[in-house]
């Protein structure tokens, strides 16, 4: 039984957007990037995935260059392409034509030796539902410390 271990996660995608649906998928890389991965020298934040002739790329995801990767290193901003099954992409691709859908990446984590990255089927927030999650969070937190003070 291969273990999972966590590399990061795409917090801002769980604030900016409703995820409907999630997917796991493989990912391109060259030998430095899955050595800066293990330093955890990655950022999500600012990425998105497109569709382009057939096949998925995951764009704005940083990768930083290893530090002793000297001429093997690759572009830090470089599209990757993912690695899923041709009728989810075809999904995905009828799916996003929909008015407010996009594909984000929501984590990346090694299982056994591979790289995963879960993607996820998202439709944008408005501001005020991004109000109404930060409330309820709020909310949650001040029971739990008034909780903690009674004991």
């Amino acid at each position: 039984m291969a273990t999972k271990r966590n590399i990061t996660t795409n917090k801002k995608a769980y604030h900016d957007y409703f995820v409907t649906d999630t997917y796991e998928t493989g990912i391109e890389l060259c030998g430095t990037e899955v050595k800066s991965l293990r330093q955890g020298q990655v950022n999500l934040k600012d990425s998105y995935c497109k569709i382009r002739d057939g096949e998925i790329f995951v764009e704005g995801m940083h990768i930083s260059p290893y530090e002793k990767g000297n001429i093997f290193n690759r572009e830090p901003y470089r599209p990757r392409k993912l690695l899923l099954h041709r009728r989810e992409i075809l999904k995905l691709f009828g799916l996003v034509g929909q008015q407010g859908y996009s594909i984000i990446p929501l984590s990346m984590y090694f299982d056994g030796k591979w790289v995963k990255l879960e993607i996820g089927l998202c439709k944008g927030k408005k501001l005020y539902d991004k109000r109404e999650d930060d409330a309820k969070k709020s909310a949650a937190r001040e029971m739990e410390r008034t909780a903690r003070e009674k004991f």
